[in-house]
């Protein structure tokens, strides 16, 4: 004997698995029956539909916002480690001045120009600049765009995994 099929709302012809009349309240509040329409015409399913589309909508801005936020401290943050490397190379071409001589200073010199300089140019950047120079990047050279992604993978892969073998207690030092 199949299974008894639950009264049907008006206005449906067929029964899905797990559906009811009323759809419960939402933290957006929403409350629907289903065969409901509003005096305008349109469905409440509808309704709900564009309510959904605009919430989500809104998140996905919020969430933007949150993200960029995100990147803008961290390009501070980068470009300010960026400028420290720059000075730690200055007082080591300064040292390589004094030791060696002033030819060989000479490279370290510009290298530490060349650092806070890059430094500079970081902190010049807004965050859709670095975007739109990352898909240049990877139009002009997909291979090697894939060749760094490949790589920084992996040593993200082992950094993990060297945080949880630390964190585990493990050393993971001629264990494997």
């Amino acid at each position: 004997m199949p299974p008894r099929q639950p009264e049907l709302p008006e206005g449906t012809d067929k029964v899905i698995g797990g559906a009811s009349a009323e759809v419960p309240e939402r933290s957006g509040g929403f409350v629907a029956r289903a065969g409901d329409g509003d005096a305008e015409g349109g469905s409440t399913t509808e309704r709900l539909v564009n309510q959904a589309r605009d919430q989500i909508s809104t998140l996905r801005g919020q969430a933007g916002e949150k993200i960029r936020a995100f990147a803008d401290d961290g390009k501070g943050k980068a470009s300010g480690w960026i400028e420290e490397l720059g000075g730690v190379l200055s007082d080591a071409a300064r040292s390589v001045d004094e030791r060696l001589g002033s030819q060989y200073g000479e490279y370290a010199h510009r290298a530490a120009g060349a650092v806070t300089e890059f430094a500079g140019k970081v902190r010049e950047k807004n965050v859709d600049d670095f975007v739109d120079d990352a898909k240049e990047f990877v139009r002009k050279s997909p291979v090697v765009a894939v060749g760094i992604a490949a790589v920084a993978g992996f040593a993200l892969v082992r950094l993990l995994r060297t945080g949880i073998d630390d964190v585990s207690g493990r050393s993971g030092r001629g264990k494997d």
